[in-house]
């Protein structure tokens, strides 16, 4: 095991691995801990009591963090028409169809997120082995294609994140930096357990939240108790 450096065991001091914090507890923590000389991003990683190779056992979803993720997000819309002025009027970063698809195709990938309009997603097919590696095809289960561009791309640099089980179980999503408030930390926490509590599937069985831990980027994982979120205290 490589040997930590003198910062990263100054933060882990601060933290019992065995103890389980109360949500704002963590969030005061994981500001302490965060200790390298950039902002770091907060993150969550909740491992989930399901089988992600089961069909009806998917958790995914979008939720809008209500003060952001202290990142705006690049957004590249897919639309022709009035559909491509509303996408701009919005605030979209690169708006086109075939050009935009070439663009793509020619290797420049240069936003976070894609949307598009439903009638752009036949063109927008030829891009699933581009985009689908690197988790940017629309989807409309994440919003992503809809005719209502305007509202997908003012939440999206608003602060919508995405949540989705991977093979192992866990769900990773930032819920802001480590130079955010106390509170704006505890809020944003609160409103993405609370939509990945909702989603929890009817298939699943057992203990659904099995682990929660936050962290910053460079600083040491810090236990929630996941009785308290259940309870509803996911912002205590």
């Amino acid at each position: 095991m490589p040997k930590r450096g003198k910062r990263y065991q100054e933060a882990a001091a601060l933290v019992n691995r065995e103890q389980l914090y109360e949500p704002r507890q963590a969030m005061e923590l994981v500001k302490q801990t965060a200790k390298a000389k950039f902002d770091e991003t907060v993150e969550v990683a909740v491992r989930l009591g399901v089988d992600p190779r089961q069909a009806d056992q998917q958790v995914r979803g979008t939720v809008v963090l209500p003060h952001g993720t202290g990142r705006v997000a690049r957004v590249a819309v897919f639309a022709k028409g009035e559909k491509a002025a509303e996408a701009q009027a919005a605030g979209a970063d690169i708006v086109g169809a075939e050009d935009l698809v070439a663009r793509i195709q020619e290797g420049q990938i240069d936003f976070d997120v894609a949307v598009a309009t439903p009638d752009m997603m036949g063109l927008v097919g030829k891009l699933g082995r581009i985009l689908g590696p690197k988790g940017l095809m629309p989807n409309p289960k994440t919003g992503t294609v809809t005719f209502e561009v305007g509202k997908a791309v003012k939440e999206i640099k608003a602060g919508k994140v995405e949540y989705r089980v991977d093979k192992a179980g866990i769900i990773h999503v930032p819920i802001g930096k480590a130079s955010f408030p106390v509170e704006h930390l505890s809020e944003n926490f609160r409103v993405l357990m609370e939509a990945i509590i909702k989603a929890k599937p009817a298939a699943a069985k057992g203990t659904y939240l099995k682990r929660v831990v936050v962290s910053s980027t460079m600083g040491p994982g810090i236990k929630v108790d996941p009785a308290a979120l259940t309870a509803g205290k996911a912002g205590a």
